[in-house]
């Protein structure tokens, strides 16, 4: 074959890649962008959940008074079959979730909610990392969340061993010294202001700069609560009573 002719059917076959990777580029776009599009259309019908399109203030008021049920132990009775159908075509959680992957916080239950009440995302923490960043944009921008709670609890595993890991200067095996790097500010900001229980305020401490994380978080976050659409809250799960006790300066 002449090198013209190889040259010619090397040329061709460039410009097939290229248009290839250009079809497949825009078809990947545009896949991407339909739940966007689809929520721009639907943005008048009614949500699959039209109790939870409440305002930030009230979102909290009601997180708090499931609260209160859980801890007294009269919850309501959700009747999960009944709930599928509406929540099969689309979610709108009237708030979403920060909490420590500890098997003994439940948020759902500890707020005696739903199915497609609370967003959730959970770490060994309860810190901001940007996965779950990402996660609560999603939440505000398209689902329009109002209100994103920090939830930590007392007697936190990750706290405590970030605590040993820092008075002992030790480092943690495996991937544990990452959790150990993002609990750290919280734990030198307790201990710089020589407080008696150290664990008890480190977790405290931990919940306020993530709260304010969230809030500072640009360029969704931060416009949406200037814009007064979302509220950033902070509070601890007490393991004994059930208890969430929001922390002052947070809500």
């Amino acid at each position: 074959m002449c090198e013209k002719c190889c040259g010619a059917k090397a040329r061709d076959s460039v410009n097939i890649d290229r248009r290839t990777a250009l079809a497949f580029g825009l078809s990947a776009a545009a896949a991407i962008a339909m739940p966007f599009a689809a929520k721009a259309e639907d943005d008048e019908a009614e949500p699959p959940r039209p109790q939870n399109v409440i305002e930030p203030d009230a979102a909290l008021e009601r997180l708090m008074e499931g609260n209160t049920r859980y801890i007294k132990g009269n919850g309501k009775s959700h009747d999960f079959v009944a709930e599928r159908p509406a929540l099969v075509g689309g979610q709108n959680p009237f708030a979403g979730v920060l909490s420590c992957a500890d098997s003994r916080i439940a948020p759902e239950l500890a707020f005696d909610t739903s199915r497609g009440d609370l967003f959730v995302c959970r770490v060994a923490g309860n810190f901001v990392t940007p996965d779950n960043l990402a996660s609560f944009e999603f939440s505000t921008a398209v689902l329009n969340t109002p209100l994103i709670l920090v939830l930590g609890h007392d007697a936190c595993g990750a706290v405590a061993s970030t605590i040993s890991s820092i008075e002992d200067d030790e480092t943690l095996p495996g991937h544990l010294p990452t959790l150990v790097e993002a609990l750290t500010p919280a734990v030198k900001q307790a201990s710089a202001q020589g407080h008696d229980n150290l664990l008890e305020r480190s977790i405290e401490d931990n919940v306020r700069l993530n709260v304010e994380k969230l809030k500072t978080a640009s360029p969704i976050l931060d416009k949406a609560v200037s814009d007064g659409k979302l509220k950033v809250v902070g509070g601890v799960y007490k393991l004994e009573t059930g208890k969430v006790e929001l922390i002052s300066g947070t809500a």
